[in-house]
């Protein structure tokens, strides 16, 4: 459950992250690996899609873009902290079902930009 986040800590690290042993994660509410990998390089980044996992280039840029959680909450979540640290504007499909697992995840994101 935690590597859609942890994918994308790896885009803005330095260096090759590979996430490995995560196949049970295709069939989750979506199949993650696959989500994570084409919606991180539609922003930019660099991320190649294992058979059990993700290898990602770190220290690329992102660039705002239009992307979808696949209604998945995890991907919803882990994709707008993605775009919290992107270049231009990021709507992302699907955002909503991030309340399946975190009702107040968009007030308590706003409160934190806010306090940064």
């Amino acid at each position: 459950d935690e590597i859609p986040i942890l994918a994308v800590a790896a885009v803005f690290a330095q260096g090759t992250t590979i996430i490995r042993d995560a196949a049970e994660l295709r069939v989750k509410e979506s199949d993650r690996l696959a989500v994570m990998a084409s919606q991180l390089n539609q922003m930019g980044a660099k991320v190649t899609e294992l058979p059990d996992g993700l290898e990602i280039i770190g220290g690329t840029p992102l660039t705002g873009t239009d992307v979808d959680s696949h209604t998945d909450h995890r991907i919803a979540m882990s994709l707008a902290i993605a775009a919290l640290n992107s270049q231009g504007t990021t709507t992302i499909h699907g955002a909503e079902a991030a309340a399946i697992s975190y009702p107040n995840f968009t007030t308590t994101l706003q409160e934190v930009i806010k306090a940064c």
